[in-house]
């Protein structure tokens, strides 16, 4: 399952809940206050992976001479 990340729109925090994909705020409260007027953030998700031969890092670059 993802992690979604919301805020409270009553006072300000930011959590993260485990939720499935397409699920929406509903039913959910806030942990530090209760409130259920809280609202999706677009976060960003990190990755990590072998750099390997189809990593960008050993892409080539788009120097002089690259056609």
């Amino acid at each position: 399952m993802p992690l979604y990340e919301y805020r409270c729109e009553s006072c300000g925090r930011r959590f993260e809940i485990l939720q499935r994909m397409g699920e929406g705020p509903a039913g959910l409260a806030c942990p530090h206050c209760g409130s259920e007027k809280v609202a999706k953030q677009f976060s960003t998700f990190a990755s990590a992976g072998a750099k390997g031969a189809d990593s960008p890092s050993s892409a080539p670059s788009c120097g002089p001479g690259f056609t």
